[in-house]
């Protein structure tokens, strides 16, 4: 594992220090260059926290990945700069799910310039940069996000309207390992897992996000979503390649994935 490996996979350029501008630079280029994916978890081949083996998926496979490994890795190479990173158990739908959701998703928290900064780029269709961790609205790129705390001494991250994943809570403290280690587990494996029942690719560019569920392609910008149904798999991985730089084989699960847009059209109506 090389520092200069990942920032050349993210495409930044400079000298990396620590400070304010490089954390924003770091966070923003991964965004744009590593899907958020569940690809793995589609195809049955399990997932961890190991560090070599995200680094040789991301780097050398070109690849991209969920919130354990997309934090996990810039949590990595933040600290290899020189920043201080803390890693926390997030719940993404705790809002409307309760506890049982805590730990389905990890994120960071980075000290610099004497304030402490939320850094996620392990939601999908998140923030583009980093936010400071304090009661508050930040427009990026034409998209409104909020940060509030709520009564039970969480903090609520609030995404923006077009999001799929409408917020997620979080405790300002470190993480609590072995839950994020179990959740991990279950979202992998869990017939109930969203993650078992869905394709899941996301990626930024610099005017929009791009979003693929199933065989659904969506673009959202700051006027709102334009979808498309993907009609087979040739043009599935023609998509997977050509908006989110994915060249991997989902010929097997192509039915699955037709079973899926069925059974989530049908809930829908």
């Amino acid at each position: 594992m090389h520092l200069q490996g990942y920032l050349d996979r993210i495409h930044f350029t400079g000298t990396p220090r620590v400070d304010l501008d490089t954390l924003k630079q770091i966070h923003h280029q991964h965004l744009l260059h590593i899907p958020y994916e569940d690809i793995d978890v589609q195809l049955e081949r399990p997932l961890d926290f190991d560090l070599e083996r995200i680094f040789d998926k991301f780097v050398n496979q070109h690849r991209g990945g969920w919130c354990y490994e997309m934090n996990g890795l810039m949590g990595w190479a933040l600290e290899e700069i020189g920043f201080s990173v803390m890693r926390m158990s997030g719940g993404v739908w705790r809002e409307s799910r309760g506890d049982q959701q805590m730990g389905n998703h990890l994120l960071l928290e980075v000290e610099v310039e004497n304030q402490k900064w939320l850094a996620d780029v392990g939601l999908g269709d998140g923030a583009r940069y980093p936010i400071p961790i304090e009661v508050g609205t930040h427009n990026q790129g034409g998209l409104e996000y909020a940060l509030a705390q709520v009564e039970d001494g969480y903090w609520r991250f609030k995404n923006h309207p077009f999001s799929n994943a409408a917020s997620f809570d979080f405790k300002h403290e470190a993480a609590d390992e072995s839950l994020l280690n179990k959740q991990c587990a279950w979202l992998q494996t869990d017939p109930e897992s969203h993650f078992r029942n869905i394709l899941i690719a996301q990626r930024f560019t610099p005017d929009a996000i791009e979003v693929l569920l199933g065989k659904v392609h969506t673009t959202i910008t700051p006027s709102g979503k334009t979808s498309r149904e993907l009609e087979d798999i040739d043009e599935l991985h023609t998509c997977l390649k050509s908006v989110f730089g994915l060249s991997v084989d989902l010929t097997s699960i192509w039915d699955r994935i037709l079973t899926a847009h069925e059974q989530m059209t049908q809930t829908k109506e």
